[in-house]
């Protein structure tokens, strides 16, 4: 009778813990879709001793925090490449050499005007096309400039965002980690889901490492040493844009910009277009406007104006702090002024030819204006290019890193339903055996009364 009853007893605990192997496998089939999940398997173990028997074991969990760090190293590079693609697209449109109204261009109208001038110095419509010409010049790197600051005012307001988003994600840990060491870190698969998910986003905007607290939660760690979170606690990153030179902040006010920017994440190509890119293109603008202004002005300040004077007002004025494309302009100067003859001909043309003949020099680091500019131009394009074929190639690269981490930890809807069939068919042998038991149990109580 005894025996009965252990065996008995063993089937009932067999029951109950095939059961719990069933909302595993449901647990893991309805989260087949959830970000973060990783595949879970209850574990069943022997008990020991003579009556023998089957016990639960511990949750597995098919999470591999190589693969998980994997993925996040691919999406923090996918998420610089994306950000930088993005942003470079829009400063390509600014350098454009086709047009009428572009710097390229307008340098072409302008010299072509004094080449028309110095077929007839002393017609006033002619020296009106000068100043009119070099108008056109001079808002075309005006609006040149202006493009490229509005793209920097952009990439601040991008850069707002993103700190916003780290420092969101931060409050999702933090929260996460309390409620780990509120449970006295119990294995939670959703939780765990809920921070890997949260630490997965936070890989496409900024770099980080991350280590597993005792209770199960995460610490972070920006640029692998300013703490981000630790346990419950945050500390929230700002953003300062009071210099030149956009710095990101600890929530002790410490400049950690060395750490994120051009590290990863679309943070850290916000900060290097910032600090970078942006003010090349605006140095190497600037550069040629001020070559371009200054030649120009140095010309005419040696020739003779129609009434036979030296100019005593310059054709270009710019302000250098300020920046020579942004500020370049056309001083009032009248048709008369314009210095179109040098001095031992008056009224004559030399001068114009000489400023018609500018636009063939190499004045600007051993190129003409126009070189100048499609050099830039050019630059701006590599620049575009690469960030695109990064872009394209750090797509593929996440998409390979997530399969592999699928293939380990994923959920495999027809896997759950193979190991569902097993253990139903378990379930259901074992199931028979309790009614047998259970009739045996009756006839003997029947045979002992």
């Amino acid at each position: 009778m005894g025996s009965v009853i252990t065996s008995l007893l063993n089937s009932t605990g067999a029951l109950n813990s095939y059961g719990r192997v069933f909302a595993t496998i449901q647990n893991n089939i309805a989260n087949a879709n959830t970000p973060g999940y990783a595949k879970q398997e209850q574990s069943l173990l022997a008990a020991e001793g003579p009556a023998g028997g089957l016990l639960l074991g511990p949750l597995i969990d098919s999470r591999s925090q190589y693969l998980e760090q994997a993925v996040r190293t691919q999406q923090a590079k996918l998420g610089a490449a994306s950000q930088r693609s993005s942003d470079l697209s829009q400063i390509e449109s600014q350098f454009s050499l086709s047009g009428a109204s572009g710097v390229p261009a307008t340098l072409n109208d302008f010299f072509n005007s004094f080449s028309q001038l110095s077929v007839n110095p002393n017609d006033p419509v002619s020296r009106q096309n000068v100043l009119v010409a070099a108008g056109g010049v001079a808002r075309a790197f005006q609006q040149n400039a202006a493009g490229i600051s509005q793209l920097s005012v952009n990439v601040d307001n991008q850069t707002r965002g993103q700190v916003d988003t780290v420092n969101q994600i931060a409050a999702q840990l933090s929260k996460i980690n309390e409620t780990y060491r509120a449970t006295s870190g119990q294995h939670d698969p959703g939780l765990d889901a809920q921070a890997n998910a949260a630490l997965e986003q936070l890989a496409q905007v900024v770099n980080f490492s991350v280590v597993k607290s005792p209770e199960g939660g995460v610490n972070v760690y920006i640029g692998g040493q300013t703490p981000l979170v630790v346990g419950a606690h945050k500390f929230p990153v700002s953003a300062d844009f009071s210099g030149q030179l956009t710095a990101i902040r600890d929530s002790e006010g410490k400049d950690i910009t060395g750490e994120l920017q051009d590290q990863g994440g679309s943070l850290g190509s916000l900060l290097e277009e910032k600090n970078n890119s942006l003010p090349s293109y605006t140095t190497s603008l600037n550069t040629l406007a001020q070559g371009f202004a200054d030649s120009v002005n140095t010309t005419l300040a040696q020739g003779l104006d129609r009434n036979g004077n030296v100019p005593t007002s310059n054709l270009f004025g710019y302000n250098p702090a300020q920046g020579a494309a942004y500020t370049l302009q056309v001083n009032n100067l009248t048709p008369d002024q314009i210095a179109a003859a040098v001095p031992g001909a008056p009224n004559g043309n030399g001068n114009a030819l000489n400023l018609a003949n500018l636009a063939k020099q190499p004045l600007v680091g051993g190129f003409t204006f126009t070189q100048s500019y499609g050099n830039l131009a050019a630059t701006a394009g590599r620049d575009v290019a690469n960030a695109k074929q990064d872009h394209s190639a750090q797509q593929d690269l996440v998409a390979q890193a997530q399969q592999q981490r699928a293939q380990v930890s994923g959920v495999s809807l027809n896997e759950e339903a193979a190991r569902l069939i097993q253990f139903q068919q378990s379930y259901q042998a074992v199931g028979k055996f309790v009614n047998v038991l259970k009739t045996l149990t009756d006839t003997l109580l029947t045979i002992i009364q």
